[in-house]
């Protein structure tokens, strides 16, 4: 009896799992797999910006006696019925007797220079509006944000590298850098940028995302240490003087008088038998004195020491120079110096400008 249920038992087993398998089989036959197609969208590219700016970019070529002096890049920024107008750096033009223009077409064309300032290092170049292929939309540095994509299109070593696209975030916005020329020491205002700034990138805009221009590639700093430090004079302070360029019109700039030198020049400071108070961190000591200028006017002495600026305190010449220049000829300023280890206060009427 046992055998004859465990016999039934089993059979009900071997059923069970044929019926199983039968539904396995009838499901697997009725939905077959089916795959779809998957689109994969890039969501971080700047294409649409680079075509706003792309065609505005040219090469600027100097040359001296027909040879080769220097190159760099700029940008269409205005066209009028019969001319367009490129901004580009005064060091890309300096000392060049002759101009070519290069269009990201390969097309080149002489360029003529209406203005340039060293101290802003701006030129503004003009081409026959044939030249021009596009018109480059200029936007606003001051609302731009640190960590905020940008990106700059030029050329990098040589023609050869024309229209290269760089990208990088803006580093910082506020920078006041100095910059060592043949003339002396000045300081400019920057924006920052790990955007890849070579040698031939300067003069060409930096863009940002909207594929609008916020400043104007100037300089990197280059050193084994230090790598992705680029440098962008802002737009607003270029577009501040651009008629003036325009036009070939001098900027003039406050001249007082003076020679200076920085409170860390240990050499100077002996020579000239300075003794500095012990709770003077920064500033400029005047080592000479023009006669008949603003400076002399004023009441400051040789060996003075200026603390303040219009209530700056200053770092050293070139930062003096750098706030001076803020202001406008016939402007009085207030300086604060150490004289003989004691502070005071001097008015200082801005009567004369650079060359006068």
């Amino acid at each position: 009896m046992r055998e004859k249920v465990r016999y039934i038992l089993l059979l009900l087993v071997v059923l069970l799992i044929g019926v199983v398998i039968g539904l396995s089989d009838q499901n697997h036959t009725t939905n077959p797999i089916t795959s779809k197609s998957v689109n994969i969208k890039e969501n971080d590219t700047i294409n649409t910006a680079i075509n706003k700016i792309y065609d505005a970019v040219v090469v600027i070529q100097g040359y001296d006696n027909s040879k080769p002096k220097s190159a760099g890049s700029g940008f269409v920024y205005k066209k009028d019925k019969k001319y367009g107008y490129i901004m580009t750096n005064h060091h890309v033009i300096e000392g060049a007797s002759e101009i070519k223009v290069t269009t990201i077409d390969g097309i080149t064309v002489p360029g003529t220079l209406l203005g340039s300032d060293s101290e802003i290092d701006i030129a503004v170049v003009r081409v026959d509006i044939s030249a021009v292929l596009a018109v480059a939309s200029i936007g606003d540095s001051t609302k731009s944000k640190v960590g905020d994509t940008v990106f700059t299109v030029g050329t990098p070593i040589d023609s050869e590298y024309i229209g290269t696209v760089t990208k990088g975030i803006l580093s910082s916005s506020t920078r006041v850098i100095t910059v060592s020329t043949n003339k002396g020491e000045y300081m400019m205002e920057a924006l920052q940028t790990d955007a890849s700034i070579n040698p031939g990138n300067s003069g060409g805009p930096l863009v940002n995302i909207n594929g609008e221009v916020i400043g104007i590639n100037s300089l990197k700093l280059v050193t084994e240490a230090v790598e992705g430090m680029g440098f962008a004079i802002p737009i607003e302070v270029a577009m501040a003087y651009i008629n003036k360029l325009e036009n070939g019109e001098e900027i003039k700039r406050p001249y007082i008088g003076v020679s200076m030198y920085d409170i860390n020049n240990e050499s100077l400071l002996k020579q000239n038998k300075v003794q500095l108070a012990e709770n003077i961190t920064h500033g400029a000591v005047i080592a000479s004195i023009e006669s008949g200028s603003a400076a002399e006017a004023s009441g400051l002495l040789v060996n003075d020491v200026i603390l303040e600026i219009a209530g700056t305190p200053v770092r050293g010449t070139a930062h003096f120079k750098y706030i001076l220049y803020k202001h406008n000829i016939n402007d009085t300023v207030k300086l604060k110096i150490n004289r003989d280890g004691k502070d005071m206060e001097i008015s200082l009427k801005l009567t004369k400008a650079v060359g006068e």
